[in-house]
C-alpha cells in the first residue's frame, strides 16, 4: 500500500509517499530521496517497491523546491537544505505509530548520497545507510586530521542560516542539453541527457529541466566524504566502476568508504552512472536486490 505523506522542512511542505508492507507493524523504515534534480516518480519509486515487498516501510520524498514539494527558490540544489530535509523526514517518521524508531535507514542516489552520508554521521537515529553511484566530489577531499571540517559541516546542518551567498550560486541553467556549445547544462555527458529526457519527460513526473547550484564556501565547503569517519551504522556503497559523471568519481567514493567507522559493504555494478536507473533492466534488478538484502539483514533482523 502507498499513501501520500507530508511534513515540514525549512518552512516548506514536503511531498512524500509512505509505503506500508504486508506485515504487522511496527515496521523498519527506509527514508529515500532522489538525486540531482530528479523526482520520486523517476525510478526511485521502483526501488521503494522492492524494499516494501521485502517487508520494510518506505518514506520517499521530493527534495525541497523540487517535484511536488514546496519551497522557494524552486530548482535550487543546496546540500545543507537537502541534509536538513532528510533529518526532518526522519523526525516526521518517528511520529508514526507504524514505524519502529530504532530501525530507520537512509537511502541516497547520486548527489543526495552526500547529504545522506553527512546525516548518518550526525544523527544517531540512523540504523543503516545505502548510497548508490554517490556524487561526493571530483577530487579527494582535503586533509581533516582533527575532524574540524567535518564538525563544521555537521554543525551547519544542525543549525544556522542555509541561505547561500551570491558567490555560492551557479545558474540557473538546464539540467541537461543536447548542444553544449549553444547552451551549456549542469550535467554534460550524453548519458545524462538520454536518461533525464527519457524519464523526466514522462507524464506526471513533475520534473523541470532547470537547476541552480549552491556550491558552499562558507563556513566550510561541501566535502561529505570527510564525515564518513563518524558513520558507525552499517553502510553500503553501490558504485559503478566506469561512472562517467565528474562528481561521482569512484576514487572519491572509495576514499569515503575506507573512512567509514562501522560495518560496511562495497558493491560494484557495471552500467555507468545511470545504468541502475533504467527500469525494467537487469542492472536495476542487480542493484535493488543487493540493497534489499543488505537492508533486510540490518533492519529486519533487528526486530526478530
Amino acid at each position: 500500500m502507498r499513501r501520500d505523506a507530508t511534513f515540514r522542512s525549512e518552512g516548506a511542505e514536503m511531498s512524500g509517499w509512505f509505503y506500508s508492507p504486508d506485515s504487522s507493524p511496527p515496521w523498519p523504515l527506509v527514508v529515500m530521496a532522489h538525486g540531482f534534480s530528479a523526482t520520486k516518480q523517476m525510478v526511485t519509486d521502483r526501488y521503494a517497491e522492492v524494499f516494501d515487498e521485502a517487508g520494510m516501510a518506505v518514506l520517499l520524498f521530493d527534495h525541497r523546491g523540487f517535484g511536488e514539494s514546496g519551497g522557494e527558490p524552486r530548482q535550487q540544489i543546496n546540500p545543507w537544505v537537502q541534509a536538513r530535509g532528510y533529518r526532518d523526514a526522519i523526525s516526521f517518521a518517528t511520529t508514526l505509530d507504524e514505524v519502529d524508531p530504532t530501525r530507520i535507514a537512509l537511502w541516497g542516489d547520486s548527489f543526495s548520497s552526500g547529504a545522506a552520508l553527512v546525516v548518518a554521521a550526525l544523527d544517531d537515529r540512523i540504523a543503516a545507510l545505502v548510497v548508490q553511484v554517490p556524487a561526493l566530489g571530483e577530487e579527494l577531499p582535503p586533509d581533516d586530521l582533527d575532524e574540524s571540517h567535518c564538525e563544521s559541516m555537521k554543525q551547519k546542518v544542525r543549525s544556522g542560516s542555509v541561505e547561500p551567498a551570491e558567490d555560492e550560486i551557479i545558474g540557473p541553467m538546464p539540467v541537461v542539453w543536447d548542444d553544449q556549445d549553444r547552451r551549456p547544462s549542469a550535467l554534460k555527458p550524453v548519458t545524462a541527457f538520454r536518461w533525464f529526457i527519457a524519464y523526466g519527460n514522462r507524464p506526471g513526473t513533475n520534473w523541470t529541466n532547470e537547476v541552480t547550484l549552491v556550491r558552499p564556501k562558507r563556513p566550510v565547503q561541501w566535502y561529505p566524504g570527510l564525515c564518513a569517519t563518524d558513520v558507525s551504522c552499517p553502510a553500503m556503497f553501490v558504485v559503478s566502476p566506469e561512472d562517467e559523471m565528474p562528481r561521482s568519481t569512484p576514487i572519491v567514493a572509495r576514499d569515503a568508504y575506507e573512512r567509514l567507522a562501522g560495518p560496511k559493504k562495497w558493491v560494484e555494478i557495471p552500467g555507468g552512472h545511470f545504468g541502475l536507473l533504467y527500469y525494467p533492466s537487469e542492472t536495476f534488478d542487480q542493484a535493488s536486490s543487493a540493497q534489499s538484502q543488505f537492508l533486510t539483514e540490518n533492519l529486519l533482523s533487528q526486530g526478530e
